[in-house]
């Protein structure tokens, strides 16, 4: 079994050595073509300073491609090597993590909460892992701009230890009781990232170091740390009235939480991608449970996973999360019958930049029937 473990990421890094620049098979040339002229287009109508882009059919990449700039005030274009921050597509690998230690004997999912937290309030006594991996713990998004109850309960420019981060979301009131409906929650995967620390007795981001990055070889995925000499790293940014600014400061504290604050590039997601597509870290039994649709109490479902966006696709069934944060966007798909896969990130703020439409309408060119009849690509922003 020990040897097994170590043959299998061995393969995953071979199978998914990535080409230094872009590259397109021969007879995806034209495809690539429209790819080019689309994201061109796409990226001045948007403004978008920057973007990378990965295409990958039956595991193969073909094709990768910078445009743009990664940083405008130096003038740096982008590459495949280029760092972009991850947004909540980061959630898949916190979901990874928990599967982890669900196989390992050391949580369940059906755990309820309070066995891992100090003093959680009686609200909380019936919350399971389950319910906070699905967004349906009914613990308010703190991250929420729409939720009143969140209000000032985490100061974007004050640090908070974990448990002090806790506290402040035990204060609220849940939006609903647990299993009644489905609500996105970056507070609940905050939680979870506590939770990784307490069973496995490792920070979060360590844990994601020895179990997943190192082992996949992705030696340019990390938590993010403004501090730390990081090569190839994109500057985000943000539209202000028309005019491109900065990316926002925020503490770096709460850069390092389980909801999505990691770095990494097209290179390294090619890798995961490889990872997923071999069900390399976990067992076949809990890869369906995270691409299952949550089923609530009343036995309806809602379309999504332990960290992922979950579409029948009409034939075309699609796996998917976006992410977004600190002047950055970022949408994974994974076309799952088609075996093709597409990564976009934009170092562009989420109010102007739209890298869901740009994944489905790149998509839509690999695989025609995606498109409308009047031509017109199927997609949503």
């Amino acid at each position: 079994m020990k040897l097994f473990r170590i043959l299998i990421p061995l393969f995953i890094f071979s199978a998914a050595t990535f080409p230094p620049r872009s590259t397109a098979a021969s007879d995806d040339s034209d495809a690539s073509r429209k790819v080019d002229d689309y994201i061109t287009a796409e990226m001045q109508r948007e403004k978008i300073p920057g973007l990378s882009l990965a295409v990958l059919r039956e595991g193969k990449v073909i094709k990768a491609q910078g445009y743009g700039l990664c940083n405008v005030e130096l003038t740096v274009p982008v590459t495949p090597e280029t760092i972009f921050q991850t947004g909540s597509v980061g959630k898949q690998f916190t979901a990874t993590a928990v599967m982890m230690l669900v196989e390992e004997g050391k949580l369940a999912l059906e755990d309820k909460i309070s066995k891992y937290l100090p003093d959680p309030p009686p609200v909380w006594n019936d919350i399971t892992v389950r319910h906070l991996l699905t967004h349906t713990s009914g613990v308010p998004d703190y991250g929420s701009d729409e939720n009143a109850k969140t209000g000032k309960i985490i100061d974007l420019r004050l640090d908070y230890t974990e448990d002090e981060m806790v506290r402040r979301f035990a204060t609220l009131p849940l939006d609903f009781t647990p299993g009644v409906k489905w609500s996105y929650s970056n507070s609940g995967y905050v939680i979870l990232g506590v939770i990784i620390h307490r069973v496995s007795g490792q920070f979060y981001g360590d844990f994601l170091e020895q179990r997943v990055f190192k082992p996949l070889h992705m030696d340019s995925t990390h938590i993010i740390s403004e501090e730390n000499i990081v090569p190839h790293r994109a500057a985000g940014y943000r539209l202000v009235h028309g005019d491109l600014k900065n990316q926002e400061w925020v503490a770096p504290k709460l850069n390092t939480t389980a909801d999505g604050a990691l770095y990494t590039n097209v290179i390294d997601m090619v890798k995961w991608d490889a990872a997923l597509a071999a069900q390399a870290l976990l067992k076949k039994s809990s890869y369906e449970q995270m691409y299952t649709p949550v089923r609530l109490n009343d036995a309806k479902t809602y379309p999504y996973g332990f960290g992922w966006s979950i579409d029948p696709g009409n034939g075309h069934p699609l796996l998917e999360h976006s992410g977004s944060w600190q002047g950055f966007t970022m949408n994974f798909s994974r076309y799952t019958r088609d075996q093709l896969s597409i990564i976009v990130f934009t170092n562009l703020d989420s109010e102007h930049s739209h890298p869901i439409k740009i994944s489905h309408e790149v998509a839509a060119i690999y695989i025609p029937e995606l498109q409308t009849k009047s031509g017109k690509i199927k997609s949503e922003q």
